[in-house]
C-alpha cells in the first residue's frame, strides 16, 4: 500500500523551498495513493489540494485544514462524501469520476456554507432519477453543479419536488447498495481463485525445481533450464489473458485489483531483470591458452606511443575529464596495461616488456586524460653526433682582435708592378744571421 509520507510531501514541496508547514498548495496526483492521512498535521496552511487519480477510498484526515478552498479527489475510489465538516472555507469540491452511489451524503456538506462548486459527474449517483433536483434543493449554497449554474427558477422548482424526489433517491440508493454488496462478494471470490491458481502454479514449479533440475541450475542455459523458462512463460502469458479477457465490472475492487496485478508484473519483471544483471559473466581478461586480449569496455579513445629517445611507452587514455582520480585503478604488468575505469576493463597488449616498477601515470591538467609512461626492459645505445670540423668563419671583430694582438707577425712591401706583397717579420738571431750573409 502506498501511503502519503513526509519524504513525499516535501519533494512536492519544492516550490516552497521543500517547507511544508507554511504549504498552501500540493500536487499529489498519479502517486497510487491508497490512503489519505498526515496532511491535517503537517499542513495546516493548506488552501489547495490535488489528490487526483489515486486509489483513495475514502474521505479522511481532512478535517483540520480550516483553510482549504479546492478539493480535487476526482478518479479515486470514493463511495461517499464524509468528513469535510471542519473545512470550513472549501469553496470548490471535485468528485468526478469516483463510485459515490450514496447520494444522500450529500446532505453532509450543508455546514460548508462557503461551497459553490461541487463536480459529481462520472459517479453512479449521477444516474438516478432526480439527482440534479436532489443537490440543488440539498445544498443551497451551491452555485455551479457538474460545471453548470443553477438558476434561480431551477431552485425554486427543485424545493417544491424535494419531498418526491427524496424518496425516489432513497429508493435507487437501497438498489444501488445491493447492487454494490454482490459485486463485492464477485470480488471476493475472483481473489480467491487467483490465489488458488498461484498456488498450485507455485507447487507446479516446487516440483520442477527436482535435485536434477537444481544442479542443472548450475551451467548457464542448459536444457532443462530452458524448458523450464519456457513453460513458466506459456504459464504467465496464459494467466495475463486470462485475467485481462476475463469480464469485470467496473468497480472499486476491480480497479484496485487491476492495479494489484499490473504491479506485481512489474517487479517480476525487473526481478528478472536483476537477475540477469547479476547473472552477466565477467569479461575475458586471458585466453586459456594464456594470451592476453585487447579490451575497451569503457569504449574510450586511447593513442600508445613508442618514445624512442627516451626508450619507453606512453599511453594517453582518454577519460572522462571531471571523472575522480579514485575511480581509477592501474595495473601494469610486464607484457600488457590494465586499467579499470568506475569498474569497467581497459587492457591493452604491450608491443614489448616493460618495467612495471618504474613505470607512472598521471591526469593530465588540460584534457584529464590519463598518461602512463612505461619504460622499456631492452636498453637501446644511441650514437653520438660526430662533431663538424669545418672552421667558421670569423667576423671582422675577431680579425681585428687578432691583428691587434700579433701586431709585430709582419709587414707589407711594395712591389715594382704595384702589387703589395707580406713578409714575415724576422727575429733578432734571424737579423744577425742575414747580416752575416751579407758582409
Amino acid at each position: 500500500m502506498v501511503r502519503i509520507t513526509e519524504d513525499l510531501v516535501r519533494r512536492r514541496a519544492e516550490h516552497n523551498n521543500c517547507e511544508i508547514f507554511s504549504l498552501e498548495e500540493i500536487s499529489l496526483h498519479q502517486q497510487e495513493i491508497e490512503k489519505l492521512e498526515y496532511l491535517d498535521k503537517w499542513c495546516r496552511d493548506l488552501k489547495i489540494l490535488y489528490l487526483q487519480n489515486n486509489l483513495i477510498p475514502k474521505i479522511e484526515n481532512v478535517g483540520k485544514l480550516k483553510k482549504l478552498e479546492y478539493l480535487n479527489v476526482a478518479l479515486n475510489n470514493i463511495e461517499r462524501i464524509e468528513n469535510l465538516e471542519g473545512c470550513e472555507e472549501l469553496r470548490k469540491l471535485d468528485l468526478t469520476a469516483n463510485f459515490i452511489g450514496e447520494l444522500s451524503s450529500v446532505e453532509t456538506l450543508k455546514y460548508n456554507i462557503h461551497l459553490k462548486e461541487l463536480f459529481l459527474v462520472g459517479n453512479p449517483c449521477t444516474d438516478f432519477e432526480g439527482y440534479r433536483q436532489f443537490v440543488v434543493a440539498t445544498l443551497h449554497q451551491l452555485k455551479y453543479l457538474d460545471s453548470k449554474e443553477i438558476e434561480r427558477s431551477e431552485r425554486i422548482q427543485a424545493l417544491q419536488s424535494y419531498p418526491e424526489v427524496k424518496q425516489k433517491i432513497r429508493e435507487q440508493e437501497q438498489a444501488y447498495l445491493l447492487k454494490r454488496a454482490k459485486e463485492k462478494e464477485e470480488a471476493q471470490r475472483r481473489m480467491r481463485e487467483r490465489k488458488d491458481r498461484k498456488e498450485k502454479q507455485m507447487e507446479a514449479e516446487l516440483g520442477l525445481d527436482s535435485p536434477d533440475s537444481l544442479q542443472y541450475k548450475e551451467n548457464h542455459q542448459t536444457e532443462g533450464e530452458r524448458e523450464q523458462q519456457m513453460w513458466r512463460t506459456a504459464e504467465d502469458d496464459e494467466e495475463d489473458r486470462r485475467f485481462w479477457e476475463e469480464p469485470t465490472p467496473y468497480t472499486p475492487e476491480s480497479r484496485l485489483e487491476t492495479h494489484r496485478y499490473i504491479e506485481e508484473k512489474r517487479k517480476a519483471k525487473d526481478n528478472i531483470r536483476g537477475s540477469k544483471k547479476r547473472e552477466k559473466p565477467l569479461p575475458k581478461l586471458v585466453t586459456a591458452e594464456g594470451k592476453v586480449l585487447n579490451i575497451n569496455m569503457p569504449k574510450l579513445h586511447f593513442s600508445l606511443k613508442d618514445d624512442e629517445e627516451n626508450n619507453q611507452f606512453i599511453l594517453d587514455l582518454a577519460v572522462y575529464r571531471h571523472l575522480d582520480t579514485s575511480l581509477l585503478d592501474i595495473d601494469v604488468q610486464p607484457t600488457y596495461i590494465r586499467v579499470l575505469v568506475k569498474g569497467k576493463t581497459f587492457q591493452l597488449v604491450l608491443p614489448e616488456e616493460v618495467k612495471p616498477d618504474s613505470s607512472s601515470a598521471k591526469r593530465s591538467q588540460t584534457t584529464g586524460h590519463l598518461v602512463v609512461s612505461m619504460p622499456k626492459v631492452k636498453e637501446i645505445i644511441l650514437a653520438k653526433q660526430k662533431l663538424s670540423t669545418s672552421v667558421k668563419p670569423s667576423n671582422s671583430n675577431t680579425t681585428q682582435k687578432s691583428t691587434r694582438s700579433r701586431p709585430n707577425d709582419g709587414y707589407l712591401v711594395h712591389n715594382s708592378n704595384g702589387s703589395f706583397q707580406q713578409k714575415q717579420k724576422l727575429q733578432p738571431s734571424n737579423i744577425k744571421k742575414a747580416n752575416k750573409l751579407r758582409n
